[in-house]
């Protein structure tokens, strides 16, 4: 019979890393495909009102964003309520054009499912939002939505 010698500098092998690049190029691919970009920097502030019934907005994509609201550059914009529109503060006669060049983007069968959202701050007086109000409806927008976020219940 033969001898058999323990080995003492025995290890475990290493951990193989050639697979790594490939993980990692699937999570960065997930992540891409995954995050959504902000893609509009609020120049006003809207704190939204609360609702007690709230129904989500089924195709995104077909809605097109008004904000209203006091300003957060007071020293630019004054301390009155202001409209946004895309990126820019705007004035009411602003909205008809913004309108236009919002359909402009769209397919032609997607116009007629366009759907206006006002983001209104919770202080703003009812005025401006009733002057926007019938900006839209000089251009035919007729599709009006109110953003509010839903009330908690205690």
């Amino acid at each position: 019979m033969g001898k058999f010698d323990k080995k003492s500098k025995g290890g475990s092998p290493a951990i193989s890393t050639a697979s790594l690049p490939d993980i990692v190029f699937m999570l960065l691919f997930f992540f891409m495909v995954s995050t959504t970009m902000k893609e509009v920097d609020t120049k006003v502030y809207t704190r939204l009102p609360d609702a007690t019934q709230v129904k989500k907005i089924e195709n995104k994509s077909l809605v097109s964003y008004i904000y209203i609201g006091t300003p957060k550059n007071t020293d630019e914009f004054g301390t009155t309520d202001a409209i946004q529109l895309n990126d820019q503060i705007a004035n009411i006669g602003g909205i008809q054009q913004y309108v236009e060049q919002e359909r402009a983007k769209r397919k032609e069968k997607e116009v007629k499912l366009m759907t206006f959202s006002l983001k209104v701050d919770e202080e703003t007086k009812m005025g401006i939002v009733v002057d926007v109000k019938e900006e839209l409806r000089k251009v035919q927008a007729l599709r009006i939505n109110y953003a509010s976020k839903k009330k908690e219940s205690k």
